[in-house]
């Protein structure tokens, strides 16, 4: 299975299409992480004897699908993990919402701050303490008979912004309970999806550009390609 998820992979990194509901690293409940589960598939396919070195880059949802960057060095994931600092990764994402009178573009500033208790954002419209400068811009790039599919760009990457963010403007992502979602979607997840990654090799300095398939086990997600 892991094997038909990696989309791009050389001797430095290994880029993952995430499945809904799968982890990117290991949490508190237990359930076996992408982390563990490449560790194990390199193991076994390059015959290793000893520990497998991988090292995750950024994260995204447990409920979210899409692209997930692993490195497979240490100097790569220095200088990957330097890069999504400095925003040098630009990542690009497809989120599924109600069809909803919006602007067809439109750029969002909000600022937010993490509850720990419900680990969930907390949406403010000006600068509020402890809050933190919430960007992106999205565009409205197919319409469905019920929905609105977005590409959206991420200026900065907060906790559930884009979720936040959407749910704040009016139009939660399908199956997003947590932020308004009227409905859940049968496999737990939600329509939001790490659509596409660009940025500079760490070491080879090519650009890289790698787009994701949409999940499809989801009869919405097929309608939007």
């Amino acid at each position: 299975m892991i094997g038909e998820q990696i989309v791009y992979e050389d001797n430095h990194l290994l880029v993952i299409n995430k499945k809904v509901g799968q982890l990117v690293q290991g949490d508190k409940t237990g359930d076996e992480s992408l982390l563990e589960a490449i560790k194990n598939f390199i193991k076994i396919r390059e015959n290793k004897p000893g520990n497998v070195f991988l090292g995750l880059v950024h994260r995204i949802d447990r409920p979210t699908s899409g692209l997930v960057i692993y490195a497979k060095t240490s100097k790569a994931l220095s200088r990957l993990t330097q890069m999504v600092k400095n925003r040098d990764i630009k990542k690009t994402y497809w989120a599924v919402v109600a069809k909803e009178m919006i602007p067809a573009t439109q750029r969002l500033v909000h600022y937010l701050k993490k509850n720990e208790k419900n680990n969930k954002a907390i949406v403010f419209p000006k600068a509020t303490d402890g809050a933190k400068e919430a960007i992106l811009t999205y565009s409205v790039i197919k319409s469905l008979d019920n929905y609105l599919l977005l590409e959206i760009d991420l200026e900065t990457g907060r906790h559930h912004q884009i979720r936040a963010q959407l749910s704040k403007t009016g139009v939660p992502i399908k199956g997003d309970l947590k932020y308004g979602s009227p409905r859940s979607n049968p496999d737990g997840g939600i329509n939001l999806h790490a659509r596409k990654l660009e940025f500079i090799h760490p070491v080879t300095k090519e650009k890289i550009e790698i787009t994701a398939p949409v999940p499809q086990n989801d009869s919405v997600w097929r309608a939007c390609e």
